[in-house]
């Protein structure tokens, strides 16, 4: 046969609620559709002996077919059920919490030296493989030229004193550029002969990320300069993360990606949305919109005052019959009444529940994704939404 083993839909939507119900690694996952007995009657499989092995490739590769659309729809299938069985009434008004928390990503702490030493690595070790691949001369001992430059980078790294250090970068440095130079020339060799340029995008986007590093380098050591952050990239394999600053007690920064939610009264997340540029005051009104297209009787909702724009309250106060957003800043007097309704105090005084929320949805897989591309990112978070909505169906 040729191509993926295929699953039953079934099956994979219970082995990816699975993972993230559980937080775990797909090696813990594979080990357990294999040989927990339970598990595999969850799967339709009545037989332990004679049903078959899931393989980890399989596993893996079926699960990145769910979609965070299809998600969508079986976790409003899932939390329809879940309200039903709260005792929440069909005709009656739906109250709500939003609140946005960071998703980290799996990415160590960016410097420019680390992050040259990612790129040059990525980079020879994409050319070497294509250099041994078309039989291009220069790179059979790719695996060697990598440990060299590690050793002029841990060099680097463990330099304290402040002249040496720029000793060692300026070694590093050339290194580097003589590398670089080096894949240049065969990547013009791989060109000349015809090769896809789809085979090349890699070996170019490390070769791009390389000279910015190097460059950044150069003017930040070398000539003392500072250098602007939004020039500066976080990651090298997860160019989406950000710099995050909540202001927590504790927490100076976080690596990741803002994710925003939408948790009921009954502490179901109805909505989710990935951040990957927008900040909370960016996304109060459309995740509002969003939800109560697939929950029409969301009549209520409260959040935070980082959410708070004038043209928020506005569109909120058409939408909603009470919006529970804290003005910023100094209150004039009609603030300060309807601020002070009993109904808007009371509110405000739930809204914290909201954290309850975030921390099951951080056990449930989203206090890290380890996951690779943007799309696998927004189809974790779902997972982990959805994970989370039947753990509380199973909690009820």
């Amino acid at each position: 046969t040729v191509g993926r083993p295929g699953m039953e839909l079934w099956r994979i939507l219970v082995l990816g609620l699975l993972k993230q119900g559980l937080g775990c690694d797909y090696d813990r996952l594979h080990e357990l559709a294999n040989q927990h007995c339970t598990l595999k009657r969850m799967l339709g499989l009545e037989d332990f002996w004679q049903s078959p092995v899931f393989k980890h490739r399989t596993i893996v590769r079926n699960i990145a077919l769910l979609t965070p659309q299809l998600l969508a729809k079986i976790n409003r299938l899932i939390v329809e059920a879940g309200h039903l069985l709260a005792g929440q009434a069909p005709e009656a008004h739906l109250q709500a919490r939003c609140d946005s928390f960071v998703v980290e990503t799996n990415v160590h702490f960016p410097t420019d030296v680390n992050l040259l030493w990612d790129a040059m690595r990525g980079l020879i070790r994409t050319v070497g493989r294509l250099a041994n691949q078309y039989r291009l001369e220069g790179w059979r001992q790719w695996q060697h030229l990598i440990l060299r430059l590690k050793k002029f980078f841990n060099r680097v790294r463990s330099s304290k004193q402040r002249k040496k250090n720029k000793e060692r970068v300026q070694e590093y440095l050339e290194e580097a550029i003589a590398l670089l130079d080096r894949a240049e020339a065969t990547l013009r060799q791989l060109v000349a002969r015809g090769i896809e340029a789809v085979k090349l995008q890699d070996a170019k986007e490390f070769e791009k990320h390389a000279r910015r590093q190097i460059a950044q380098i150069d003017r930040r050591v070398l000539q003392g300069e500072t250098i602007p952050h939004e020039e500066k990239v976080l990651s090298i394999f997860k160019p989406y993360t950000r710099w995050c600053v909540k202001g927590k007690a504790g927490v100076q920064v976080e690596l990741g990606v803002p994710v925003c939610i939408v948790e009921s009264e009954h502490q179901f997340v109805l909505n989710a949305k990935v951040m990957w540029q927008e900040a909370d005051v960016d996304v109060a009104t459309a995740m509002i919109e969003e939800t109560q297209a697939g929950y029409p009787s969301l009549k209520r909702c409260s959040f935070d005052k980082g959410f708070h724009s004038r043209a928020n309250q506005e569109r909120l106060g058409e939408i909603l019959e009470l919006n529970t957003m804290p003005k910023k800043g100094r209150l004039s007097q009609a603030d300060q009444e309807r601020e002070g309704q009993p109904e808007f105090v009371a509110a405000r005084r739930k809204h914290p529940a909201v954290e309850s929320g975030i921390h099951n949805l951080e056990c449930r897989g989203l206090d890290r994704v380890r996951e690779y591309g943007e799309r696998s990112f927004e189809r974790m978070v779902w997972m982990s939404v959805v994970a989370a909505n039947v753990h509380r169906i199973g909690l009820l």
